[in-house]
């Protein structure tokens, strides 16, 4: 169970051209303070008893806060770790706010997890956004967190200012050679109040469409399960502030958009067993229960797109003996076996090989 405190913008010297966490997060609050800590953990642990705990202080850049304040958050929690109260703590800052001296500091403070805003590998990128640091920076952080027994997660931004999806597909080859625990992928939006907006009304910069996002995330995400790298999250989470009128002013949001960039790999490998079989054949479609909206795709997108291409689904059975990436196609002539892993592939610029 994780207990989240949002510490949006403190700490961060920089105003990247696309970054608003006060919209992202929905909130824009003085640090909390010991009290509130202590409160908000006690408040979670009573709704469920006996599960383990995890604090975690997202948004912000934590280790570039006053040390005063690194400590004012962390000590209150030091009696609860001692306990077993509390199993461990994660936070996210900047790749050019890490130190060996810093992770020490965090070590001893019960830190076990850190995640970098990463957002692209390519220079280009990078000073195009104002990020402040280089891909060099990322590197090394990396280095001393891992070398430290830290867990890592990297935060991936593709879609940005001078980025392509060869670009964002090389800033995913290099993240997952870092040997990272976890990633989480943000396509990037226009948000209001940002200098990127500016840019966005200027003419100066297009972002990637609802389809481009979910084509590209959904070659990214398939290189990471190959990879055997989890991808806790794709897309940001839907948040009251978000939804505000005027608030995301363009650019690839859905409040599902996992769910889309599933059901992408999904209809790639149903073209792939359809491949050969003749229009107007009617199929069985079968996949493992976890899987059926994801076949099916939402609104039922991926069987109208089959049917556009001649080939008619009868219907979607959910099969528990087929593990997550297989999916079974059969006719009345013949049955074909697929798995994402095994039978779907993409190039360097996130197209599939269908």
């Amino acid at each position: 169970m994780i207990v989240p405190f949002f510490i949006s913008h403190h700490g961060c010297p920089h105003h990247c051209i696309f970054c608003d966490q006060r919209s992202i997060t929905g909130q824009c609050q003085p640090l909390p303070s010991p009290e509130i800590i202590l409160a908000t953990i006690a408040s979670y642990c009573a709704t469920s008893p006996g599960k383990p705990v995890e604090v975690a202080f997202f948004g912000g850049t934590f280790t570039m806060l006053p040390v005063v304040d690194q400590q004012r958050l962390l000590a209150p929690l030091q009696p609860l770790l001692n306990s077993g109260a509390v199993s461990s703590v994660r936070l996210s800052t900047r790749p050019d706010a890490i130190t060996a001296e810093q992770v020490a500091f965090l070590w001893d403070s019960g830190v076990r997890t850190v995640e970098l805003g990463v957002q692209s590998l390519d220079d280009q990128v990078l000073t195009a956004c104002q990020r402040g640091h280089c891909a060099d920076d990322v590197r090394g952080a990396v280095s001393i967190l891992r070398g430290a027994g830290l867990s890592v997660g990297l935060q991936l931004m593709p879609g940005l200012p001078c980025s392509s999806s060869g670009k964002d597909l090389a800033t995913l080859h290099e993240a997952i050679g870092l040997a990272p625990d976890f990633l989480r992928i943000y396509p990037g939006l226009v948000l209001a109040g940002t200098a990127l907006a500016a840019l966005y009304r200027s003419g100066e910069f297009a972002p990637l469409s609802l389809e481009e996002a979910v084509r590209l995330c959904a070659a990214m995400l398939h290189r990471c399960m190959k990879a055997e790298l989890p991808v806790i999250r794709i897309g940001l989470q839907a948040s009251d502030s978000l939804a505000e009128p005027g608030k995301i002013i363009a650019g690839p949001y859905h409040p599902a958009f996992r769910q889309l960039v599933e059901s992408e790999l999904c209809y790639y490998l149903l073209l792939q067993l359809c491949t050969g079989v003749d229009a107007g054949t009617k199929c069985i479609v079968r996949c493992a229960p976890s899987r059926v909206s994801d076949v099916a795709g939402q609104h039922r997108t991926n069987l109208k797109r089959l049917a556009a291409t001649g080939i008619v689904p009868d219907r979607i059975d959910a099969d528990p003996t087929l593990l997550p990436t297989e999916i079974v196609l059969r006719t009345s002539s013949t049955e074909r076996y697929g798995n994402l892993l095994t039978d779907l592939d993409f190039n360097d610029e996130g197209k599939p090989y269908v």
